[in-house]
């Protein structure tokens, strides 16, 4: 654990607690009936916890960002899936947020969240028919499309339900993921938009998600500039070409203070800030190798299970508790102290270099590797300051049915 992380450990949660089980705590947290006393050591874990001051202070910190940098905010509600930090977000300035998928885009709409733009193509009968209801509750819903014939089948339900469609050009600026290529294609296809019945051009998505994790700073905005310069072109050949091009929506964390300077960028969709994660901090920022910009808000509370030698100790939470797409795990917040997946209920602290002794019945708190499908793994956050647990948020729009 380096040292910038070791100055955020906290002290470990003594083992005295009430036995409250999930509908208990959530009774005692329930709106106008205060805490009740719970605090972290009364939570059942594995539990998600977000500490409140740091999730505030991050949403403030890129707000102010936007606003100094002459950009509006679209934050991408994929990280956190969760209406109550939506809801932060639009109160500290974003004028909107990004869902990922019909099901994210539904949910928050659902909590009364607006602005929306879905960032992925939404193709097939069953997703267009669920747009189309939704624009009708939502009518400044934006979706994005990166293929003519799928223009079409969106212009056709348009008409046939009467509802006026807001389209993004998904350009594509390294990935290959969705989007198509930067340059005259992506003109053309904005054209054949702004045509069809039913459909209302309103600029281009283009997201490089390869720039975002490039570690080193001057490494990742030379990445950023030469995968983002073409999508930035292809904006700008929309206006050229008199298309209502109003938004170029895109960059991400790790980009937010190189894409925010490119001129043609009108707003940001950045995400993971809010959270923070293990991968984001490998990047390094301006100021050093640890990417420091944001702090992490987000961490998972495990209980030391087991504990019969001196150099490891078991916690309750282990391959089902974390997102194992990468290829390192958790960052345990107490000094000198390292993590290793254990099972699928099971996690090994390794303690060789511990600054403090751990024991049996100790309640740890890890920064997740991932946030994004870390968050997607819970029913419920718990939002806390301090110890103390403040409310229960559901993670509302995790999962795709």
């Amino acid at each position: 654990m380096n040292t910038t992380t070791a100055a955020l450990a906290t002290t470990m949660l003594a083992a005295k607690a009430s036995a409250y089980d999930l509908d208990e705590i959530e009774r005692r947290l329930a709106p106008g009936k205060g805490i009740g006393g719970v605090s972290k050591a009364d939570l059942p874990t594995p539990a998600l916890i977000v500490d409140l001051d740091a999730l505030d202070g991050n949403i403030a910190r890129m707000a102010e960002h936007a606003k100094s940098a002459g950009v509006d905010l679209r934050p991408h509600a994929k990280t956190h899936k969760t209406p109550e930090i939506a809801k932060r977000q639009l109160a500290a300035g974003a004028l909107g947020v990004c869902a990922a998928t019909i099901r994210e885009a539904e949910a928050l709409e659902a909590a009364g969240i607006g602005g929306l733009l879905i960032t992925g193509e939404l193709v097939g009968p069953n997703k267009i028919a669920r747009l189309v209801r939704l624009t009708r509750k939502a009518p400044d819903t934006m979706t994005v499309v990166d293929n003519a014939a799928h223009a079409e089948q969106l212009s056709e339900a348009a008409v046939a339900s009467n509802v006026q469609l807001n389209v993004m050009i998904d350009v594509d600026p390294i990935g290959r993921r969705t989007g198509i290529a930067p340059g005259p294609g992506a003109v053309a296809l904005g054209k054949t938009v702004d045509q069809l019945d039913g459909l209302r051009l309103r600029g281009v998505h283009g997201y490089s998600g390869y720039s975002s994790h490039v570690t080193g700073f001057a490494e990742r905005t030379e990445h950023s500039t030469r995968y983002m310069t073409p999508v930035l072109e292809s904006f700008e050949g929309m206006r050229k070409a008199g298309l209502p091009a109003e938004i170029m929506s895109g960059a991400s964390t790790g980009t937010y203070n190189i894409d925010s300077q490119f001129d043609p960028m009108t707003e940001l969709q950045v995400g993971s800030y809010v959270f923070m994660d293990v991968d984001y901090r490998r990047i390094g920022g301006r100021s050093g190798d640890v990417y420091t910009d944001f702090a992490p808000a987000l961490t998972v509370l495990a209980t030391v299970m087991s504990k019969n030698y001196n150099d490891i100790a078991t916690l309750d939470a282990g391959l089902k508790a974390f997102a194992t797409d990468r290829k390192f795990g958790p960052e345990p917040l107490l000094e000198g102290v390292e993590y290793a997946y254990f099972g699928d209920e099971h996690g090994k602290l390794i303690l060789e270099n511990a600054a403090k002794e751990v024991k049996l019945g100790d309640k740890v708190e890890l920064i997740v590797p991932h946030c994004d499908p870390n968050a997607n793994l819970y029913d419920r956050i718990y939002a806390c300051r301090g110890d103390q647990v403040v409310e229960v948020w559901t993670v509302a729009a995790r999962g795709h049915v």
